[in-house]
């Protein structure tokens, strides 16, 4: 048995094991999926070779130890709830960015909802080109493929969607409170906690794919010196490991609902109250990072996804489309 019937009945092995605390049998294994005893060893190897932790023991057979550690496709795919968000996953024990793995497969004509997710990135990217550190183990980075029917000036609120999913389903999982900065940081006690990066392919007048780039610092124990003043996670913030799968699952989910309100409303509209409420931004003193800095106070976010701010120096209220934005006093 090779190939994909190998993989099949490997993981018909790993389900089997899922249902139950106790020991099976080599024997009861090989009864219920109609293989061989030797079909069965295989898998049990296989799923080892994959990082499960299965125990096994002389007359009573072998049990899964821990499988809510593990991280994979297969562990992805199970228990995840979505319709279409998440749909195919594909896995990458190392890529160079999942970005660039989703905006390859969109030109392949993948479906909406794709996704990507790398255990490791050797280019995680953040905004203007700098590098997203994505250590093994600690995080959750991946990306997902949206074709949203919609014109190119509006695809620029996509960014501050994922960031009002991500801190909700964020809150969901810890029962902490990150909170937004726009249009694209995710905060949680002033530190940063998620980056997101958004890239389009379009048209003039036609989107044809948009790329949800996002990374989540989940278990980081410690930071590089130059980003342990900035950058935090929740296991950082709280003492606990959380699992990783859930956070992607979760994820999808609230993305799932709020793209979908998005897309039935025509707009961002009918999310900006929720967004404000989690705008750290709003009423803070900030610095905007242009060609010509400059400081403001940051008023209002509009319902295309701009920052409404009045400048220090001279009281005129203007919108800011994009680029960075300085909390003053913090990150």
């Amino acid at each position: 048995m090779s190939g994909k019937a190998g993989e099949r009945a490997m993981y018909r092995i790993l389900e089997l094991l899922r249902q139950t605390d106790a020991f099976v049998s080599g024997e009861e294994i090989g009864r219920q999926l109609s293989v061989s005893r030797a079909a069965v060893w295989k898998g049990i190897r296989k799923l080892r070779q994959e990082g499960y932790e299965i125990e096994a023991v002389t007359n009573r057979g072998y049990r899964l130890i821990s499988p809510e550690t593990m991280y994979n496709r297969q562990e992805l795919e199970t228990g995840m709830k979505t319709r279409y968000m998440g749909h195919p996953i594909y896995f990458y024990a190392e890529t160079d960015s999942t970005n660039n793995r989703i905006r390859q497969l969109a030109v392949e004509g993948a479906a909406e909802g794709t996704l990507a997710v790398a255990e490791v990135q050797t280019m995680g990217r953040g905004r203007r080109g700098k590098q997203w550190s994505s250590p093994v183990g600690s995080g959750a980075w991946f990306s997902l493929l949206l074709r949203p029917d919609i014109p190119p000036a509006e695809a620029s609120v996509l960014t501050l969607l994922g960031g009002l999913a991500v801190c909700r389903a964020l809150e969901d999982i810890s029962g902490m409170q990150p909170v937004i900065k726009w249009p694209n940081d995710i905060l949680l006690n002033g530190k940063k906690l998620v980056g997101i990066l958004t890239e389009m392919d379009c048209e003039m007048s036609q989107v044809h794919f948009v790329v949800l780039g996002i990374g989540i610092n989940v278990n980081t124990k410690a930071f590089p010196p130059e980003l342990e003043e900035v950058a935090t996670s929740l296991f950082l913030e709280s003492g606990k490991t959380f699992s990783r799968k859930l956070v992607v699952q979760k994820t999808m989910e609230r993305l799932e609902e709020y793209y979908d309100i998005f897309l039935a409303a025509g707009g961002f509209a009918p999310l900006l109250d929720e967004y404000r409420r989690r705008c750290v931004t709003l009423g803070r003193e900030v610095t905007v990072l242009e060609e010509k800095s400059f400081l403001a106070t940051a008023l209002d976010v509009t319902p295309e996804g701009e920052l409404l701010v009045r400048r220090s120096d001279t009281g005129e209220e203007m919108v800011i489309y994009s680029g960075e934005v300085s909390i003053r006093g913090g990150v």
